[in-house]
């Protein structure tokens, strides 16, 4: 019998804390072009395609990275893992920074996009070694809650800066910041309690990367064959899809130009939506888990979302009040799509909840990944030619145009989550 005691609670959430610390910074640098779309395209002197493009450079490798992230979490160990994701996310943040022409920008943007894959992993990681299982449910919402808390810092505290200092100044200081990120959990964290001199909470993995890369195969192709799973990963990506497309890029210089809002408050409006998403997330969850459902409500939250965001896109003149109201409904009922966590997991063997959790995940990532680009490609398709201070103006009906296609996607979401079964929260298989 094991005679070392388990460890403290306070040790946990410090070593847990700087995982989210790096978790924090990847949505802070995902959602940050938003308010920076002006200054992006004056500096690099480029279109709405390529700025479309620049910022979908984050998504291009961070989708790559989804399924090797649990492969390297298993192999590698959160500590080894974080630090490496910082390391490079340092890197291609200072890249960003100092990036004398687009292609360096698109390449740090693509180096951040691929590092920063791996902090939700590994605060998971850190999670299941760290505390007992009773607390895994809880600290996934909150990781996930303070995800959303560094995208809302990417909005009005970021603008707000912005105003007074360089955008390249303000990167380079969140490059020195994720550095000492980098450092902090090198030097802190450790995969398991023992090598603190506590007690391990969960049994070492002990599978050699040969059978670890062998497993996660197997398991690819076995969780392909289920019906649900193929309809849930092409579920999401329509209302992620609108969501991250329009907070995350589009919706701020839409809405400058079309409502008569200035930058930050643009910015302040995309983060109500944000902050809406993030606390829809754990009360539709809770409510799923209640009533027993996850179809239905995650059906009801997509078909809310998509009639919400129309409204906005397509109904010109809003009042500001009734503005708000529906980003609120819009963000709000779009955080049904963390149901398909657990609906995919509950579609397939337990034993493949890993691999049936990153799929679904990848199918999240692609829907702004598309939509970004697509939408500023659509929008230099229909500009009209009129520019201020060497940036382009893009007229009401190349948005309409450009954001019809989130909402075919969104169509589609509708269309796969129809001809899904329901689990009634109970694993089926």
């Amino acid at each position: 019998m094991d005679s070392k005691t388990a460890p403290p609670l306070s040790l946990a959430w410090f070593i847990w804390g700087l995982g989210v610390l790096f978790y924090m910074m990847g949505f802070f640098q995902r959602m940050a072009p938003a308010v920076m779309t002006e200054e992006l395209m004056r500096d690099f002197t480029i279109s709405a395609t390529a700025l479309g493009n620049l910022s979908g450079f984050y998504f291009y490798s961070y989708v790559v990275m989804q399924i090797p992230t649990g492969l390297l979490a298993d192999m590698w160990g959160p500590r080894r893992l974080l630090t490496l994701g910082s390391l490079v996310a340092g890197i291609g943040i200072l890249l960003f920074a100092l990036a004398p022409q687009l292609i360096w920008a698109n390449i740090g943007r693509f180096l951040i996009g691929g590092s920063v894959a791996v902090a939700f992993v590994g605060c998971l990681k850190v999670s299941m070694n760290w505390f007992t299982s009773r607390y895994y449910a809880m600290i996934s919402g909150m990781t996930l809650l303070f995800g959303v808390v560094g995208a809302i810092l990417a909005g009005p505290p970021l603008r707000l800066f912005m105003d007074h200092y360089s955008w390249r100044v303000i990167f380079l200081w969140t490059a020195v910041f994720t550095f000492i990120i980098c450092a902090s959990i090198w030097f802190f964290v450790r995969d398991y309690p023992h090598e603190k001199g506590y007690r391990d909470l969960q049994s070492c993995n002990s599978l050699h990367d040969s059978q670890i890369l062998s497993k996660v195969i197997r398991g690819i192709y076995e969780v392909l064959t289920y019906r649900n799973i193929d309809l849930l990963f092409l579920a999401p990506g329509g209302i992620v899809g609108c969501q991250l497309t329009f907070t995350g890029l589009w919706g701020v210089p839409f809405l400058a130009t079309h409502y008569g809002l200035s930058t930050s408050q643009a910015a302040v409006l995309t983060s109500t939506s944000l902050v809406a998403w993030g606390i829809g997330c754990p009360i539709l969850g809770w409510l799923s888990d209640r009533i027993g459902n996850r179809k239905h409500i995650y059906l009801i939250g997509c078909v809310l979302s998509l009639m919400g965001f129309s409204t906005v896109f397509f109904v010109p003149n809003l009042p500001l009040i009734m503005l708000i109201g529906l980003l609120l409904v819009t963000g709000f009922s779009s955080g049904s799509v963390i149901l398909g966590f657990a609906f995919a997991k509950e579609s397939a063997p337990a034993s493949l909840s890993g691999t049936v959790t990153g799929i679904y995940n990848t199918g999240m990532i692609i829907g702004p990944t598309i939509m970004q680009p697509a939408v500023g490609w659509v929008l230099d398709q229909k500009w009209q030619g009129t520019a201020m201070n060497g940036i382009r103006i893009y007229g009401l009906d190349a948005y309409h145009a450009g954001f019809g296609l989130m909402i075919a996607w969104g169509v589609l979401s509708v269309i796969m989550l129809l001809f899904t079964r329901d689990t009634h929260c109970r694993q089926r298989v």
